[in-house]
């Protein structure tokens, strides 16, 4: 059932709650906290933009990083606030809670097309508890609500989910924005009903994360690519040596349940044919979550699909690239999710890249609809330098996943039909 759009919806001189996704990532400099990437602040300007052409009074909520219910500093979306207010050329007001007299005050004296940001939701143990009492707080301060969160869109939190129904329960709109739109558009119907050919490019470390997409997908794809170190599950549950790779050996199962749908379906299903492998040498370094670091030697090309005791398969090789592209430039609709390896590393790269590039040609050459379908993969077409050549990049990582799984996100599910 489609659901109400932002653009259909009277906003003027009403109070809209807008759950925003200002999950930007930040660091400290100077004393100061600084944000790195403004991606998702700018992904939001289109929703906050219309609202203040259209004389709303704009209450933006989001949450940043996990401070676990406690007021975290470092954590705090003022920085947030300034730069949105350069982006948007206007003032942008922030108070430094979410809930309480001074907010409430703050909402009060909004006057048509002004913009307040509320401190981060998740200080309050309450925000993802979804609790009722927080979420009629929340929903109090605003006629209307807009979710343009898609990354968000997943939780049943009281800002994502609570203070929706609220709103909805004593009459209110609940609208998807614009951004929240698109996703919907391209994740949704795009890969519902694609134009054929329909080529989906996985990737990513685990077969156990991609497996319901990998099986909603193979009703409706031509052409299945896979890659990453998920590629080492189906290479062990096939006979052949993985060696050290990243692999779910208890997860073969799935992998060969997969491998026998896509046979029945007629579903091309292609796997690495070859691939770039280094040995892993341990070192007494940590990274920031403690774990040890890993220094990788010795890299080359691999053209057995067995891979030696020592070392691990990091990227897809030569071969397979060819092979990936050719399929790739034969598509009308693309979906891509997950890299091929180890892009972080520039000897590990190429095959990550070289998808991106055969992804950007298809779509610049061919007219083809290509749909990046968050978390990692957003980051390797950003490094490639061609996310400006590709339909469509969702802001979703886990919510990507689970709508393409075809689960019904609770940020959807709060939308009025239209």
């Amino acid at each position: 059932m489609a659901k109400l759009a932002l653009k259909n919806l009277d906003t003027q001189d009403k109070r809209v709650f807008v759950r925003v996704d200002f999950n930007v990532p930040m660091e400290e400099k100077d004393g100061v906290m600084v944000i790195n990437d403004i991606t998702r602040i700018k992904a939001t300007l289109p929703t906050i933009e219309f609202l203040v052409d259209q004389g709303a009074k704009i209450i933006l909520a989001s949450h940043l990083g996990r401070p676990k219910g406690k007021r975290e500093p470092s954590m705090s979306l003022k920085p947030v606030a300034e730069k949105l207010s350069e982006l948007i050329g206007k003032p942008v007001a922030f108070v430094e809670d979410c809930i309480g007299e001074e907010v409430e005050q703050a909402v009060a004296g909004l006057k048509s097309g002004d913009i307040l940001l509320l401190e981060n939701v998740r200080f309050h143990p309450e925000e993802e508890a979804n609790d009722p009492a927080f979420s009629e707080k929340l929903a109090a301060l605003a006629d209307v609500y807009v979710n343009d969160a898609f990354g968000s869109a997943h939780r049943a939190h009281a800002s994502t989910a609570g203070a929706a129904a609220v709103i909805a329960a004593r009459g209110g709109k609940c609208a998807a924005g614009m951004l929240m739109e698109k996703e919907l558009k391209f994740l949704g119907d795009e890969t519902e009903e694609p134009a054929h050919p329909f080529v989906v490019i996985l990737g990513g470390a685990k077969v156990s994360d991609k497996i319901n997409v990998i099986d909603r997908l193979l009703e409706k794809a031509d052409t299945i690519l896979i890659g990453g170190a998920m590629a080492y599950t189906f290479r062990l549950a096939q006979g052949h040596e993985v060696g050290k790779s990243l692999v779910e050996a208890d997860k073969t199962d799935l992998a060969t349940a997969a491998l026998k749908k896509a046979e029945e379906r007629g579903v091309k299903f292609l796997l690495p044919k070859d691939d770039v492998i280094a040995t892993p040498v341990k070192t007494e370094k940590l990274d920031k979550k403690g774990k040890p670091i890993i220094e990788w030697t010795n890299p080359r090309a691999n053209s057995s699909l067995d891979c030696p005791d020592d070392a691990a398969g990091l990227d897809i090789g030569p071969e397979t690239v060819k092979l990936y592209s050719d399929e790739i430039l034969s598509a009308k609709t693309i979906l891509w999710n997950g890299p091929m390896g180890l892009f972080e590393d520039p000897r590990f790269a190429e095959g990550t890249f070289a998808v991106a590039r055969s992804v950007a040609e298809a779509t610049q050459e061919k007219q083809a609809t290509s749909i990046i379908g968050g978390g990692d993969s957003v980051k390797a077409i950003n490094r490639s330098g061609l996310s400006e050549k590709v339909t469509f990049i969702s802001t979703g990582g886990g919510a990507s996943l689970e709508f393409l799984e075809g689960k019904e996100l609770p940020g959807v599910a709060a939308f009025s039909d239209a």
